[in-house]
């Protein structure tokens, strides 16, 4: 197809050569000559033309014939190949026939060992039937004899063995269980107040006392006349203000401010230093300042709440149960400052939980919180420790903690191990000499006391009970004691005061004898 198309396009071109040429002769209109030398040029043009087809035809046959050759020669090549794969793959099997044939023929020679085996044994299993048959027959024999010679059944005899091997290991077991007991007892007893020592030996925490009372210093009296203002005025605004009595007497330099309220003293306190620094004193400056001081003790009541967290370790605590911690600060109980007793009880808890390989961070958690009840922003009539723990459950808190503040004091029941901690840790650091300050009465009580104890013996004169109740001073009369006296009257009297008298921290007695010789010149 490709050598006909080829000569077509040299006959088309020839043909058009031959045309052209033509045409030019006729239209040049040359002579006779000149045409018949134009046909012989265009006769040999032709043949020339049909020469180069005739070869180009020969060269394309050529190169078809050795396209065919390379064909058919890898098409051999290829058949080869496969040939060679069928026979290998013939060989192969071959060989795991014999493999399998060989693989037979050890299978039935190793199952004819088999049967072989498997009769020898059934013999001895036989042999060994008929050996046991004979050893029951014997044994039957021994037990008859046995039965016999102890007028006793085989099953009686095991019973009572039975018996008196159950009694005496019973005997053992208790023997056993009581020497457990008492051994677990005692070293509970003496584990609890190992860890109990041990957690107030590594707990100081400072125990800061407030009164009812702050003293407002001033630089002279003539600013008592500004603070109270016209006709009262200044000092009405005040107390409305902030909620505590002002008290202006002939105290120099200073003013009293009484309340209960701690944070409202404190705002009071702050109010009256601005007011005082700033000179201008007036009812609408005195609402402005106390609402600002007010704020801003706010802010450093979540600052102290903060601070508080952050340094027992507690993290993820609602931001209003912070708040409520940093104003424990401004709370006491008995004399005992609120947030210093949290964290002293904080403390003890956590070293507690660690001794008994509880989690230490979640007894620190209800140690500080367990008082939170104590601080209410409402008046209400539930219980501390009942309110605290409706306020750790509205805010989130562990069940754990939350059972733990409202059973602290048995007002609820102890659904967790923690819960006993926190009881124990809260009043161990209530409890301790000097945390919690005495009411009056009993102060008093026991300063009286103190005196009457020692007049009771002979020879004393005076004693005086002071340094809050710390040191007594005996006074003795000279010439009814001696100076051995003294030693062994302060010796006694000191005996006496640790058997009778319950007192926080200790009590040093002093006796005090001299001989005074008087006379008087006239």
């Amino acid at each position: 197809m490709d050598q006909t198309v080829i000569l077509s396009i040299i006959i088309g071109v020839t043909s058009l050569i031959v045309g052209v040429v033509a045409g030019r002769l006729l239209f040049a209109k040359n002579t006779k000559k000149q045409i018949a030398d134009a046909e012989a040029q265009a006769q040999n043009i032709l043949k020339e033309a049909e020469l180069r087809a005739e070869t180009i035809k020969k060269e394309k046959q050529l190169e078809a014939k050795e396209r065919f050759v390379q064909l058919k020669s890898e098409h051999d090549k290829e058949v080869l190949e496969r040939n060679r794969k069928i026979s290998d793959a013939e060989g192969r099997v071959k060989q795991k026939e014999i493999s399998i044939n060989q693989k037979e023929t050890a299978l039935e020679k190793q199952l004819k060992e088999n049967e072989g085996i498997k009769d020898a044994l059934n013999r001895q299993i036989e042999i060994v039937n008929l050996k046991r048959t004979e050893l029951e027959k014997h044994q039957e024999e021994h037990i008859r004899r046995l039965e016999k010679i102890s007028n006793l059944s085989a099953e009686e005899a095991k019973s009572q063995l039975i018996e008196s091997l159950k009694h005496e290991a019973q005997t053992q077991a208790l023997s056993i269980q009581q020497d457990i007991i008492e051994d677990a007892k005692l070293k509970a007893n003496k584990e609890a107040r190992k860890i109990v020592i041990q957690s107030i030996q590594r707990t100081a925490a400072e125990q800061t006392i407030e009164n009812t009372v702050t003293v407002f210093n001033l630089e002279s009296d003539e600013i008592k006349g500004q603070i109270i203002g016209r006709e009262g005025r200044n000092i009405r605004a005040i107390e409305a203000a902030t909620g505590v009595d002002l008290i202006v007497d002939d105290t120099p330099e200073a003013v009293i401010l009484s309340s209960f309220d701690p944070l409202r003293r404190e705002i009071a306190r702050l109010s009256l230093q601005r007011l005082v620094a700033d000179g201008r004193i007036h009812p609408a400056r005195i609402e402005e300042v106390v609402e600002k001081t007010r704020k801003q003790l706010e802010e450093q009541i979540m600052e102290i709440g903060e601070r508080t967290v952050i340094e027992l370790g507690i993290h993820g605590l609602h931001k209003e149960l912070v708040r409520i911690v940093g104003k424990m600060r401004f709370r006491s109980s008995y004399g005992q400052n609120l947030l210093m007793h949290s964290r002293e009880t904080a403390n003890l808890c956590a070293i507690m939980a660690s001794e008994l390989g509880m989690n230490p961070k979640l007894a620190k958690r209800a140690g500080l919180l367990h008082d939170i009840g104590k601080v209410p922003d409402e008046e209400t009539e539930l219980s501390h420790a009942l309110l605290g723990a409706k306020l750790a459950e509205k805010y989130g808190e562990n069940p754990a903690v939350v059972n733990a503040i409202g059973a602290h004091h048995d007002e609820m029941e102890m659904q967790y191990v923690i819960s006993p901690i926190i009881q124990a840790c809260d009043a161990i650091s209530g409890a301790r000499p000097g945390a919690r300050r005495e009411i009056m009465q009993q102060y008093l009580q026991r300063i009286k006391d103190l005196e009457n104890l020692a007049l009771n013996y002979q020879g004393v004169e005076k004693a005086y009970a002071i340094q809050a109740g710390r040191e007594l001073r005996v006074i003795v009369e000279a010439d009814k004691v001696t100076d051995i006296d003294s030693d062994k009257l302060s010796f006694e009297i000191a005996q006496k005061i640790q058997t009778e008298m319950t007192y926080p921290g200790q009590i040093k007695v002093t006796v005090i004898r001299e001989k005074r010789a008087v006379n008087v010149a006239r």
